[in-house]
């Protein structure tokens, strides 16, 4: 198989949360205590500045999401739509409990466009960001890539791929 050239990560970030935000729910997958792969479905929010690629879920920090991450603070997660589009980003994880980074993750999905944004209070548990049921997970990607549906029907598009 032959390899793509490598390319930047201004070149594929774009593309990357453009394409992410329209399909909005990603596969997610982590790594248990024992080694074993986790799946789940998420919704991660995307913030791209230019020149750094950070994404967000908010989520309930349980004991058992807390015990695997962190074990093995490593999430892939993987978007699909019928459409044949992929994107995938390989992320290092981290916990954010403090509160400003909690609100602040809050807001960015609460004043975000829809798909992607929704207001947290849905989740009956998630009461406010600084209840004990709320945590935010910071995602650090190592690696992307974007795979527009587009080149399997022969009507053209590139694969983009970026590693750190």
């Amino acid at each position: 198989m032959h390899e793509l050239p490598r390319q930047e990560l201004k070149d594929v970030a774009p593309a990357f949360v453009e394409m992410a935000h329209q399909i909005v729910w990603a596969s997610a997958a982590t790594v248990d205590t024992k080694g074993r792969p986790r799946s789940r479905i998420l919704h991660p929010i995307w913030q791209w500045d230019g020149e750094s690629l950070v994404g967000w879920i908010a989520t309930g920090p349980t004991p058992l999401k807390r015990a695997h991450l962190n074990a093995n603070p490593y999430i892939s997660l993987n978007y699909w739509a019928p459409s044949q589009d992929t994107c995938v980003a390989e992320c290092k994880v981290t916990w954010a409990f403090d509160d400003e980074t909690r609100t602040m993750v809050w807001d960015l999905f609460l004043n975000a466009p829809k798909p992607v944004g929704y207001d947290p209070k849905i989740i009956p548990q998630w009461t406010s960001p600084t209840c004990e049921a709320f945590a935010a997970l910071r995602l650090e990607p190592w690696r992307l890539r974007v795979f527009p549906g587009s080149i399997l029907y022969g009507q053209g598009g590139q694969v983009l791929d970026w590693r750190a």
